[in-house]
């Protein structure tokens, strides 16, 4: 079950000869497989032309694959397309700004809630600017610093 998730040149030899077992069945679970993994190949491309006709050639397998979650997913990317092809000119994701929403969310979860919106502001400062609890303010001389 967990073969399907790894990325097969991590895999040992002998995972990978029971893999590629598994991988040439007609299974449902193969053929969705090898859909995903064509589809990761799509961002490996640095010029636009042979990504449009990768995708295009993605597309057609995936809407003739009779997995209905992969012709919606297909359909979805279709409708985005030009989007997706800016990452082929720019190598740019919102990642960043997902992990730092996660984090955020993870201030507003463990809290169970703000009395008003300057605290919430101040809890995110605090938890993720990794601001001090007790903040230096004073001078040891004599004592080294840190």
């Amino acid at each position: 079950r967990y073969d399907w998730l790894r990325h097969p040149a991590r895999m040992l030899p002998e995972d990978r000869k029971e893999f590629a077992e598994l991988r040439d069945s007609n299974l449902k679970t193969a053929r969705a497989w090898a859909l995903k993994q064509a589809m990761m190949a799509f961002f490996v491309y640095v010029y636009e032309r042979p990504a449009r006709k990768r995708f295009r050639w993605w597309h057609n397998w995936a809407i003739r694959s009779r997995l209905s979650p992969f012709i919606e997913k297909a359909r979805m990317l279709r409708r985005r397309f030009e989007n997706i092809v800016t990452y082929v000119h720019h190598r740019i994701t919102n990642a960043a700004s997902g992990s730092i929403n996660a984090k955020v969310q993870w201030v507003k979860y463990t809290a169970r809630g703000f009395r008003n919106k300057l605290n919430f502001v101040t809890a995110i400062y605090f938890h993720r600017a990794g601001l001090a609890l007790m903040p230096h303010t004073h001078s040891n001389a004599g004592m080294p610093s840190r």
